[in-house]
């Protein structure tokens, strides 16, 4: 016991007597670190302020020398050219667009159709194809104008007068195809001289109007024109 008490009091003198030169070698070797620190100048900071954590950079050799008029001046140019180049391509993009869906050659050819009434005797009927469907020409004789404007229209399925189906009395015109199911109907036939439809039984009478059968409206009446005293224009 006596040694190991011994031994323990030797060390604990010793460590009290090297504890300064420890301290001095420390606070040495920091003065040697700032005394050799790098004059590095990082981005982020300056290496003569150790507290600054932030650096703005300088952009006065970006900077225009121009006045702030003449610089206005060029953004208003070209924002104003931007706009211009960009409105004339959204209007060549539509115009294609609307160019692509509109009819063909073949479909604006057939958008009007001419006919020449001279060669229609009276009283008979001319069938002619327009877009596709029969369109039905009547040249009407006076007893059939009588007939067809002596009639109460006010009671039929479909009211219209017959005044209001013609341009000119002695003509009719009308598309042939049934109001029901689109049928084509014949000439010349039915309860009341006009058209009649074998598909389901609907008769019109000599103005193109409705009245038997299950069509609910009259034979439809195209847009047409007189240029001529001669001359049908459909469409």
């Amino acid at each position: 016991m006596s040694l190991s008490a011994t031994s323990t009091t030797l060390l604990r003198t010793c460590a009290r007597q090297q504890l300064p030169t420890a301290r001095a070698a420390v606070a040495s070797c920091q003065r040697r670190d700032v005394s050799n620190k790098s004059s590095f100048d990082s981005p982020f900071g300056s290496s003569q302020e150790y507290t600054s954590t932030l650096k703005i950079p300088n952009f006065s050799k970006y900077s225009s020398n121009k006045s702030p008029r003449s610089n206005q001046v060029f953004s208003y140019f070209m924002a104003g050219s931007l706009g211009l180049a960009s409105a004339v391509g959204a209007k060549a993009t539509v115009q294609d667009f609307l160019v692509n869906m509109s009819a063909s050659a073949d479909v604006l050819a057939q958008a009007k159709v001419e006919v020449a009434l001279g060669a229609i005797p009276e009283g008979k009927n001319v069938i002619i194809k327009w877009r596709g469907k029969p369109v039905f020409i009547r040249h009407r004789t006076q007893d059939e104008i009588t007939e067809a404007r002596e009639e109460k229209w006010e009671e039929l399925r479909d009211p219209q007068s017959d005044e209001d189906r013609v341009q000119r009395p002695e003509w009719l015109i009308m598309l042939g195809v049934c109001t029901h199911l689109g049928c084509v109907p014949i000439g010349e036939a039915g309860d009341y001289g006009g058209w009649f439809c074998p598909c389901h039984g609907s008769h019109y009478d000599i103005s193109g109007r409705v009245r038997r059968g299950p069509a609910p409206l009259n034979l439809e009446v195209p847009q047409y024109s007189f240029p001529e005293d001669e001359t049908l224009v459909i469409g």
